[in-house]
């Protein structure tokens, strides 16, 4: 994964935590406003007071089961998605005699001219084999969670009864170090199971995000009440549920489809490209935009001057 991507990754992650802590405001007396608050986080700090009051079951209690109601409603979004992306991830790995020596050259080589062309290669062998770069995860089914997840959060940080409150001997109503670890340990191994059963060229690719993500919602954690520290703790529980229903039982019968659908339309080398580099595409070489080398420039600056000499004369 280049720097850019790295960059990319982590403003995404970012740009969702800001969601969740900014798109609800306060009125004059502190309590929360907004069209999101207002159509699923009432009901779901509603419905957090009854497990909570009606049932005396606390207010830690009564996270976790909103959380638990919420996550099972949306899981078929999180599967769909990761549906998605697994398809993509097997095809991506069947293509590897074909991808592998292009990115290989990618990597070695020596001017713009190779790197652009095997670039090019690359993107073309994608496209001919139906391959998204974008890992096929489509932004319907997490815009659709999201909305869900804002409101829970807030829920879990507003309602009432919930300040004073405790679970376990935590306070619901300040940060909690215990919380946050815990959710790390989760979010880690969640990331690490994303690893299992790729290829070598995708686990270098997706290694960063593995640490970056669990530290990221630590931090954000630690910086927030124990009881949306436990809204995380029980998504985390969630996120692995999730993940090893993709290993297990998506995974297996994708990598089937995938391989029945190349059996009929094999994996095609991508066409108008020569094999070697230099030579450019069919339709005419690509220009070479190496910089020039000091020495080069310092030739040429030589014989402009010796014509500007000669024409004085």
């Amino acid at each position: 994964m280049t720097i850019r991507k790295k960059f990319v990754s982590a403003g995404l992650l970012a740009s969702m935590l800001v969601l969740l802590s900014g798109c609800v405001g306060r009125d004059a007396s502190g309590n929360p406003t907004g069209l999101i608050w207002d159509l699923l986080g009432k009901p779901m700090s509603i419905l957090i007071t009854f497990f909570a009051e009606n049932q005396g079951l606390g207010y830690g209690v009564a996270i976790i089961l909103v959380t638990i109601i919420v996550r099972i409603i949306i899981l078929p979004l999180g599967l769909m998605q990761s549906h998605r992306a697994a398809y993509q991830a097997e095809k991506m790995a069947y293509m590897q005699p074909i991808l592998a020596p292009i990115q290989e050259r990618m990597r070695n080589a020596q001017t713009q001219e190779e790197k652009l062309l095997a670039n090019q290669e690359f993107m073309a062998a994608q496209r001919e084999n139906g391959l998204n770069p974008l890992g096929g995860v489509g932004c319907l089914p997490i815009l659709i969670q999201m909305p869900f997840f804002s409101a829970l959060f807030f829920a879990a940080q507003h309602t009432p009864g919930i300040a004073g409150s405790s679970w376990m001997g935590i306070p619901l109503d300040s940060s909690s170090m215990l919380l946050t670890i815990l959710t790390g340990v989760l979010y880690l191994i969640q990331s690490a199971l994303t690893l299992v059963g790729v290829s070598e060229e995708q686990r270098k690719q997706m290694q960063s995000m593995v640490l970056m993500s669990p530290i990221m919602i630590m931090v954000f954690s630690f910086n927030s009440p124990a009881g949306v520290a436990l809204y995380w703790l029980v998504g985390g529980f969630f996120s692995i549920i999730q993940q090893l229903i993709t290993m297990y039982v998506v995974r297996p019968r994708l990598r089937k489809q995938v391989a029945k659908e190349f059996e009929k339309n094999p994996p095609k080398k991508p066409s108008n490209f020569s094999a070697s580099f230099g030579a450019g595409a069919s339709n005419g070489p690509i220009k070479d935009v190496t910089p020039p080398s000091s020495q080069n420039r310092n030739n040429s600056n030589k014989k402009r001057n010796a014509g500007k000499q000669r024409s004085r004369k």
